[in-house]
């Protein structure tokens, strides 16, 4: 059995295909979608998905979120005592996902296919499979995410040999995709992708922070530093505040101390208005799409919104306004990645129901060689990209170039290899490099010395250079596998034996465990009789859960369950 991940900055789902279909796998609370959020209680267990999640705002300084942003850079997360990297915390919430698939699936899962924003780079690629390994996950494929929503939904909406062209736009929590596929007897190929890694429903929300916190400080005299302290909170209120957007003109947020209450009104319009900055930023990668592609908007067939942050009429009305059409959303935007992993899982265990369906994809960044160039005068200017590759070739593909030294007593050529598209090789990412040595035989001006560089570059990432020197019998070779960051295996094994020896809380109890966290959410939300209220309680369901005494948990959980609710809807402060 092969599973199917979509590992989302927000949230996470798993699914996998059975009987010519797609099934997504519920958590441990019931829902599909698990939150890829971690905490740390005060007895150092780890806490993963909704529960963690209900802890940023009690407990924000031991729980993390949005990591995915930063997989594969060296930032990390301090959660008491214990220092994570992006990848671990990745971990963590795929080690939970795998246990999820295991209990519904009642068998031990290793083999998953992960989807990843199409336009992460080797290194986050990377980071992603060494997360799925630390996990104890075989990754068989990476897949990128708009393709994975456009097969969903070209398998769900349109018979197999019908001919149809999709602009796929992916906003999820923190990252935007672009791709354009196209249909066709069977064959699903990706023409071309382009996007923004650091651009998604996270800075629309911070939009509102900020929004919040200069009026509270020309109005009410706080500041910024003030605010700082309450980060957690104001994220709440400002994430309620852009759903409430979402379906009505205008909102209030309110934010109330011991001392005072803050309140900011905004409406609709005044919330597009400071989100200028940010819908400016969807544009170019739609229009580099759509020119990579050499297609006309006119000749597309759909236009497809995934991601939950899609559903924000702002992003629709600027997707209306630019292609000049109504996008669709006919399959649940949050879903139709993980459908689209199982839809993969399915096509590579050779599912019969699938037979007539074939996936290409395309290369979302290019490929190159740092080189040197003349400039006049004998004078050379180096730092200079020479794509082999270019983005959104279609792959599997291998392409030779040749290069020569510069000097003609030269005795070996350093090739560094970059993947990016900027002119100069500063502003590109490094993946490697390989020094090649020049056979003395050649060093004099009457002959001419080539190296002869081949890229090769397949679905899952792995680009091998090989370079071979004319007169010489010598290859060399690298193999970067999605980047340069690859962890040795002592690494691997030391972040391995770290996240094994973390006591993570029992998954039968996360029920028990998510309505404390819930009521701990809302004790430090409240002020006066509601968090007195709320501490009693709290202190009461921890003591029937000390009880050990199974039946009395589970009816004494629903009456604390009314409670929290009861609580909760009492003139909702937001």
């Amino acid at each position: 059995m092969i599973i199917g991940i979509d590992l989302g900055t927000t949230n996470s789902l798993v699914s996998y295909w059975q009987d010519g279909k797609t099934l997504l796998i519920p958590n441990a609370l019931g829902g599909v979608s698990t939150p890829s959020v971690v905490s740390v209680d005060k007895h150092g267990e780890i806490l993963v998905g909704q529960i963690a999640k209900e802890r940023l705002i009690s407990h924000p300084h031991l729980t993390a979120s949005t990591f995915k942003r930063f997989m594969g850079s060296q930032k990390t997360y301090q959660l008491g005592t214990q220092r994570f990297s992006p990848e671990e915390l990745s971990a963590l919430v795929l080690k939970s996902l795998k246990q999820d698939a295991e209990v519904h699936l009642g068998t031990t899962v290793t083999d998953v296919v992960i989807t990843v924003p199409a336009y992460f780079n080797d290194h986050q690629r990377e980071a992603t499979k060494t997360a799925a390994e630390m996990a104890g996950l075989n990754v068989v494929r990476l897949i990128n995410e708009p393709t994975a929503a456009a097969m969903a939904y070209g398998l769900h909406e349109y018979d197999s040999s019908d001919e149809r062209k999709f602009l796929v736009l992916d906003l999820g929590g923190g990252t935007f995709d672009v791709t354009l596929l196209e249909l066709f007897a069977g064959v699903m190929e990706v023409k071309a992708s382009a996007g923004d890694n650091m651009l998604g429903g996270e800075d629309f929300t911070h939009i509102l922070i900020d929004g919040f916190i200069q009026y509270q400080n020309q109005h009410k005299h706080t500041t910024t530093e003030f605010w700082q302290t309450h980060l957690a909170r104001l994220y709440d209120i400002a994430e309620h505040a852009k759903q409430q957007l979402s379906h009505q003109n205008h909102t209030t947020l309110n934010f109330t101390t011991e001392e005072q209450t803050y309140t900011w009104s905004i409406t609709h319009q005044e919330f597009e208005t400071l989100c200028t900055p940010l819908l400016n930023r969807f544009t170019a990668p739609i229009e580099q799409a759509v020119r990579d592609a050499k297609l006309k908007i006119k000749t597309l067939d759909a236009i497809v919104l995934v991601g939950g942050a899609t559903r924000m009429p702002i992003f629709k009305s600027l997707v209306a306004r630019l292609l000049g059409r109504f996008p669709t959303a006919s399959l649940n935007p949050d879903e139709a990645i993980a459908i689209g992993a199982s839809i993969q899982a399915g096509l590579i265990m050779e599912d019969k129901a699938l037979d007539e369906l074939i996936l290409t994809d395309v290369a979302p960044y290019s490929l190159g060689v740092e080189t040197s160039v003349e400039v006049g005068n004998n004078e050379r200017r180096s730092g200079i990209f020479a794509p082999i590759i270019e983005r959104n070739t279609v792959i599997p593909t291998s392409r030779v170039e040749s290069f020569s030294p510069v000097h003609d007593k030269q005795t070996q050529i350093d090739f560094s290899i970059y993947q990016g598209e900027a002119r100069l090789v500063k502003d590109n990412i490094k993946l490697g490099e390989l020094v090649v040595h020049i056979p003395p035989a050649y060093h004099n001006k009457s002959t001419q010395v080539n190296a002869q560089v081949r890229f090769s570059y397949d679905v899952n990432g792995l680009l091998e250079v090989d370079i071979s020197v004319d007169g010489s019998n010598k290859q060399y070779n690298l193999v970067i596998e999605n980047g340069a960051k690859r962890l040795s295996p002592q690494e691997l094994e030391a972040s391995r034996q770290k996240l094994a020896n973390l006591k993570i809380h029992p998954r039968d109890h996360a029920v028990n465990r998510n309505l404390l966290a819930r009521a701990e959410r809302l004790y430090a939300q409240r002020l006066g009789h509601d968090r007195q209220e709320l501490g009693r309680l709290i202190a009461w369901f921890e003591s029937v859960l000390d009880t050990q005494d199974t039946d009395k948990i589970r009816h004494e959980s629903v009456k604390f369950t009314q409670w929290l609710d009861a609580i909760e809807n009492r003139d909702d402060w937001l």
